[in-house]
């Protein structure tokens, strides 16, 4: 069961721990997501990529996300770089929107490694950094987190990386990237830690961060765990396309929940909605128990 850390507090934001999953939708800005969920497309308007991403934000509150994650980067295996231009030439106009639009219950987050990205992100309304290389890729990173006193999630990023024990080399990292965000002024209850799945490790290696994700207990911070719809979960299946992961993510979730995954980052948020709901039922005893039906998938 996941340790109750004491809140984490900033701007007119909260974040409690232990008493509840939180759910982070995925809102990817990109052609080429891994999952096929990517929302831009050639000759697609500045203005309708905005409305395709309200449209899908706006269902995943409905459905129950909290927070959701804006990234205009894909980070698969092999993706092109996006310059700093194009990056924020995807991800700013919709911030800007769903900020506007958004219950401010709801916390917007920007997925980048790049200092420049993250500050106007930061600026147009995004209230949480989500770094895939934890600090280490952009050295103003640290800093701009520093600045504007938002939480940041640090993300193992195991790319280069020369390898002994995938668990205690992902503890390791994460140490490093915690006291370089200390150093930097970034307070210790803004720090979260993600294991990394799939950057830069095997299926193998994966599968034993999941069995193992308590471990991760001992750096003394709240776990993001995004495994939906990873290529692992396709291999393990038999070679299941990102389409059709729906129920290996599903089970992935409950078990990282039961090893003390604090917020769940996922593509599919009305089905995990109801993994969270039982996981946490069971895991941390908090529930309620209705007759009531949770809403069909995209009502509002």
């Amino acid at each position: 069961m996941a340790e109750q850390y004491p809140p984490t507090t900033w701007g007119h934001h909260q974040l409690t721990w232990g008493q509840q999953t939180h759910v982070m939708g995925i809102v990817n800005v990109t052609p080429d997501s891994f999952a096929g969920d990517g929302l831009l497309r050639d000759g697609l308007s500045e203005a309708a990529l905005v409305q395709r991403a309200i449209i899908l934000a706006q269902r995943f509150v409905a459905e129950g996300a909290l927070l959701l994650d804006i990234g205009g980067e894909s980070t698969r295996p092999g993706a092109p770089t996006v310059s700093v231009e194009q990056e924020l030439a995807r991800v700013i106009p919709v911030i800007k929107a769903l900020y506007e639009i958004s219950p401010a219950a709801v916390m917007i987050s920007i997925d980048t490694y790049k200092a420049e990205v993250a500050e106007q992100a930061l600026n147009a309304g995004a209230c949480i950094i989500n770094d895939t290389w934890a600090l280490r890729h952009d050295p103003e990173m640290a800093a701009v987190a520093s600045k504007h006193a938002v939480p940041v999630a640090l993300m193992a990023n195991m790319r280069g990386y020369k390898k002994r024990d995938i668990v205690s080399d992902v503890v390791r990292f994460l140490a490093r990237s915690i006291d370089q965000a200390l150093d930097a002024g970034i307070a210790w209850e803004h720090i979260i830690i993600d294991p990394g799945i799939g950057f830069g490790t095997t299926p193998e290696e994966n599968l034993t961060l999941l069995r193992r994700l308590g471990e991760l207990r001992a750096l003394g911070r709240p776990i993001l765990l995004g495994n939906s719809r990873k290529s692992t979960i396709g291999k393990v299946l038999g070679g299941l396309p990102a389409s059709e992961r729906l129920e290996g993510t599903a089970a992935s979730v409950a078990l990282g929940i039961a090893q003390g995954a604090d917020i769940v980052r996922v593509h599919d948020v009305h089905e995990m909605m109801r993994v969270v709901k039982m996981s946490d039922a069971i895991v941390r005893g908090t529930f309620t128990l209705t007759d009531n039906v949770m809403p069909p998938k995209g009502t509002n």
